[in-house]
């Protein structure tokens, strides 16, 4: 089993993020992504109401004593939203693997971006006449507002089996029930990709590459849903990356050179180079499983017909064409006297 921590792996999670961090940047598709799960596809939003913002939300401390040091807490993706005269902060957290403190991980971004929008109206209160000293110390009036932030954490894996809230991660045992309704709870938006059920929600290729994530464990439907879609004939360059990243399709990012054009790419042939791979390499086992049998096979039959192992040796090297140290490995593996 693969290590998840090894550079390897944290190589690729890199590159994942990268990846969708690109894709993601562009405002049609995020418009879109929030319309979609924010508003069950209904238009709302468009994208000349995103406005980019810093994915900095703020420091943590790492280490102990004269080695502690500070660290940026940095977010996926996050965009300033327009609703009439107000606004909503909505960030994206991208997930290819469980993150089982999820829940304390969005809270504190959602804070970290509270605590900025907090510090920039302190510079503001602070500078002003006639304000109350409580106003004064916290730094925020009585009619000061903060916008609401929102966060969409969007998986790609098969199942999350993480929680989707505050409570899930602490521990109530032997906790009255009293003090547990005392304990603030904190839920998440946890967004599986693989489990959507309608994504007609989206616009965009949003659509595109989440069905093909959706669908790649299954060939046949995957294979119907790309031939009947004329989008995936024509697909960005950077959809396609990231559909075939996420849907683990290792084999159709090698190919990709071979059907793009442009900035574009054809997913239908990509995907036809890949399963005529997989075919042939089908057939290229069970060659190699018939071949094994057939030697091992005639190794035992003139075992029990009383050959000698010399003549046998010499007879399945040169049946099957092969190299001294090949022949002695299946001799030892299969010669019984």
């Amino acid at each position: 089993m693969m290590n998840w921590f090894s550079p390897v792996r944290e190589e690729q999670n890199m590159q994942h993020d990268l990846l969708l961090k690109r894709y993601l940047s562009d405002n049609e598709r995020y418009a879109d992504l929030i319309n979609g799960f924010g508003f069950g596809g209904r238009q709302v939003v468009s994208a000349s109401d995103l406005i980019e913002q810093d994915t900095q939300t703020g420091q943590h401390k790492n280490g102990v004593g004269k080695k502690q040091q500070k660290k940026t807490k940095n977010r996926d993706l996050i965009r300033k939203v327009a609703f009439g005269v107000n606004f909503a902060v909505i960030g994206v957290e991208n997930q290819d693997q469980v993150h089982y403190l999820m829940p304390l991980r969005v809270m504190d971004y959602d804070v970290g971006e509270y605590q900025k929008q907090a510090a920039f109206i302190k510079r503001n209160v602070q500078k002003k006449k006639g304000i109350t000293d409580a106003e004064f110390l916290s730094g925020f009036t009585k009619d000061s507002k903060l916008y609401p932030c929102v966060t969409f954490v969007l998986f790609y894996g098969e199942e999350w089996d993480g929680s989707h809230d505050l409570h899930g991660l602490l521990d109530f045992t032997d906790i009255p029930s009293e003090l547990k309704g005392l304990v603030s709870n904190y839920s998440i938006n946890v967004i599986e990709i693989r489990k959507l059920e309608n994504t007609d929600i989206f616009h965009t290729d949003l659509k595109q590459v989440f069905d093909f994530i959706r669908f790649f464990n299954d060939k046949k439907k995957l294979k119907k849903l790309v031939e009947s879609d004329p989008a995936y004939q024509t697909m960005e360059e950077s959809a396609y990356d990231v559909a075939v990243a996420f849907a683990g399709a290792e084999k159709m990012a090698k190919v990709k050179r071979n059907h793009e054009k442009g900035r574009k790419v054809n997913m239908c042939q990509a995907l036809e180079e890949m399963l005529k791979d997989e075919r042939n390499e089908g057939r290229n086992e069970g060659r190699t499983e018939g071949r094994i049998e057939g030697i091992e096979i005639l190794i035992q039959t003139c075992a029990e017909l009383g050959a000698s192992r010399d003549f046998v040796f010499t007879k399945v090297k040169t049946k099957f064409m092969l190299q001294e140290d090949e022949t002695e490995a299946y001799m030892m593996k299969y010669w019984r006297e």
